[in-house]
């Protein structure tokens, strides 16, 4: 009779860990459809105002952080082509494109800021200044699109 009782409390092991690992799936299944949803600032990033606008002179600098920064993902002209996004499972954004360009500035300085994953969040490993500066080299490549 104890081997009855044991073998009956071992299934409800094994049912109870076939349950747990289902909802595992699942939920991983959720999580991996909502991390490919469109990533949208919030509003008030709109409002954000770039202090380096217009400024052509710091180009040169944001080129160099781009380089490191962003080209391993987003490659040399903003693409989303960079030798590291083919093993990302959420494409980078491309760079060049109008859904890109169409952003306001604060927008950009928003999502370079905070992240979104697989995008690090850049608030500490860049200054202010620099992420401005990333924005404003950001514009200049919607004219290397026309290639």
């Amino acid at each position: 009779m104890k081997i009855k009782i044991n073998e009956t409390h071992s299934k409800k092991k094994i049912i109870s860990f076939f349950f747990f690992i289902m909802a595992m799936l699942i939920s991983t299944a959720l999580f991996a459809q909502t991390k490919g949803s469109k990533w949208e600032p919030p509003k008030a990033a709109d409002n954000l105002k770039n202090p380096l606008a217009g400024n052509t002179e710091t180009l040169k600098y944001a080129q160099v952080l781009y380089a490191s920064y962003c080209t391993p993902c987003h490659g040399n002209k903003g693409r989303g082509d960079g030798p590291a996004a083919a093993g990302l499972t959420t494409k980078p954004a491309d760079h060049s494109s109008a859904a890109i360009q169409i952003k306001t500035d604060g927008a950009l300085y928003w999502e370079m800021t905070e992240g979104h994953n697989p995008m690090p969040s850049y608030k500490t490993a860049l200054t202010d200044n620099q992420r401005w500066e990333l924005v404003n080299y950001i514009r200049t490549l919607a004219k290397t699109q026309k290639k």
